[in-house]
């Protein structure tokens, strides 16, 4: 492999917002993914929005015309519609939860956790976000929700909540949220459209595994990536990578995608693993990008998604090879 990009921060990303908690969000990575927008972006689609990371970060900096944010959990997107509709009655909602707490906070947990199961309110799944572990959702067989509380901690406050819920929707004002399948958001996308696709990478993405709603199995994936590819459809990939700990050795989310998609396989470096630094070990995450071919021809070549990626310019074409590779009929082109 390569060596992977180093990470590169973006100044006018220092006071980007995020409403929603949310275990494996891009938010680190919008830094080096936002730069890669194509300039005549129309809309940006983000069919797995999760804490839709991307999007605000590309709306923030006014990058593209508007966004649009779905995911196949319809409670997830429900809470999205209310933030952008009525963040600060939703604000109102989340208030009274974190008081109602205070006297017993897990029992109050289990029991908003019981109601939101039975009832999908989008205020009891942003309590949820805020008290369970690591920000991480989980689901049980039957769909519910079943992560436990992080006993440390009661959430975020009140007047925070109000105000990360508050600056999102400013920055997302316009934009729409709705819940659909991603293979449907990627077929509609139009030729001034950019998709931006985060889904669960190959390791977990099986059906019963208990971090997602639904599984993916990747031949259906590529798949739809191939069709997209086809049809000339501007998208961005997150969905492979490792983690490299110094005393474990390397770890693999899932195998580089098919050679003969012929899209560009960027390897970025993600900062240490947050489970490595919980398991006491320098883990650091490398993270695989893909871009599809329309979309390197919208951004001017490979040696302009280097520019665009680190700020400098590209290196002769035969010396791009630092965190970059093209594979084209088997072979790599540097």
């Amino acid at each position: 492999m390569p060596a992977p990009f180093p990470p590169r921060r973006l100044p006018g990303l220092a006071d980007v917002p995020h409403a929603i908690p949310y275990q494996g969000s891009k938010r680190q990575l919008a830094h080096a993914i936002v730069p890669l927008l194509a300039p005549d972006t129309a809309r940006l689609l983000e069919p797995f929005a999760g804490s839709a990371a991307v999007a605000i970060a590309a709306r923030h900096l006014r990058i593209g015309e508007t966004a649009e944010i779905s995911d196949v959990n319809e409670p997830l997107m429900r809470l999205w519609q209310r933030v952008l509709a009525e963040p600060v009655a939703l604000a109102d909602d989340y208030e009274r939860l974190w008081h109602e707490q205070l006297t017993d906070p897990r029992a109050y947990y289990d029991a908003v956790r019981t109601r939101f199961n039975e009832t999908h309110e989008p205020h009891c799944l942003l309590y949820l976000l805020a008290r369970c572990v690591k920000a991480a959702v989980r689901y049980n067989r039957e769909g519910g929700f079943n992560q436990g509380p992080d006993r440390r901690r009661l959430g975020a406050r009140p007047a925070a909540m109000r105000a990360r819920l508050t600056a999102t929707a400013r920055v997302l004002v316009g934009c729409r949220a709705y819940a659909a399948d991603y293979a449907d958001v990627l077929a509609q996308a139009g030729p001034g459209d950019v998709v931006y696709l985060d889904p669960p990478y190959e390791g977990v993405s099986r059906a019963r595994d208990h971090r997602y709603m639904a599984g993916m199995p990747r031949e259906a994936f590529v798949a739809r990536l191939r069709e997209a590819v086809g049809r000339g459809t501007s998208f961005l990939l997150s969905y492979d990578g490792l983690s490299r700990d110094p005393a474990a050795g390397e770890r693999s989310y899932g195998e580089p995608l098919p050679a003969d998609l012929d899209l560009l396989h960027l390897h970025l470096d993600a900062g240490t693993s947050s489970q490595g630094t919980l398991n006491g070990r320098p883990a650091r995450t490398i993270e695989s990008l893909y871009l599809s071919p329309a979309l390197v021809t919208r951004l001017g070549g490979p040696e302009a998604v280097h520019a665009a990626l680190t700020g400098v310019p590209a290196p002769p074409p035969d010396l791009l090879d630092v965190g970059l590779s093209h594979r084209k009929s088997g072979a790599r082109i540097r």
